[in-house]
């Protein structure tokens, strides 16, 4: 009997990513894989519901994709993550002054990762998304300073990456999946793959 692994092995998974994150969690489920990347702009609507945001903008990246290009068991994965803090999406800071910004307003606060992920082959497509509640412990000044300037987090949606430094001593607990927070669900991705392959 074939594993469930092996039958997914056999597709042509294409990571739109430039992200090494993504690309580690996806080596970490010892999936093949190739990486091809298409920038896009990001925007959406203004008015739009935060939590449809990331499922938008993967969809978005997924438009760069030409769908005829794509072979019969190619699946051309796209992603976006963005964090939620009361009720507003928090980017990538533009500096390391907006990123020490935003690490204090998440000091002590609750806020919402949020990652949308779009499947597409050549005759259709599929997209979802996951959250998780990351709770930060009050900050001292001294912490925030310290880890944007030798992390430089500026390529990071919230100006931090919970598995460096910033993780490990500033947060208390997460509800929801860690690898959702690392960028890519990849629990719920492994099913929705499955799922995706055999509908």
């Amino acid at each position: 009997m074939i594993s469930r692994l092996k039958k997914l092995q056999k597709y042509n998974l294409i990571l739109a990513t430039k992200s090494p994150r993504r690309q580690m969690l996806m080596s970490g489920m010892d999936l093949h894989f190739e990486i091809k990347v298409k920038s896009i702009a990001e925007s959406y609507p203004i008015d739009m519901p935060f939590d449809k945001v990331p499922e938008y903008l993967a969809k978005l990246k997924a438009e760069a994709c030409n769908r005829d290009s794509l072979k019969k068991k190619d699946i051309y994965i796209t992603a976006d993550t963005i964090v939620v803090l009361n009720d507003e999406v928090i980017g990538k800071p533009k500096n390391k002054t907006q990123a020490k910004k935003i690490i204090k307003a998440l000091s002590g606060q609750k806020h919402t990762v949020i990652t949308g992920v779009c499947l597409t082959s050549s005759n259709k497509q599929h997209s979802f998304s996951s959250k998780s509640d990351v709770y930060f412990r009050e900050l001292e000044d001294a912490d925030i300073d310290y880890y944007v300037e030798e992390y430089m987090p500026l390529d990071k949606a919230g100006a931090y990456g919970i598995q460096e430094w910033i993780g490990y001593i500033g947060i208390k607990k997460i509800e929801g999946s860690f690898y959702n927070v690392m960028g890519l669900p990849t629990q719920m991705l492994y099913e929705e793959l499955f799922s995706f392959i055999d509908s």
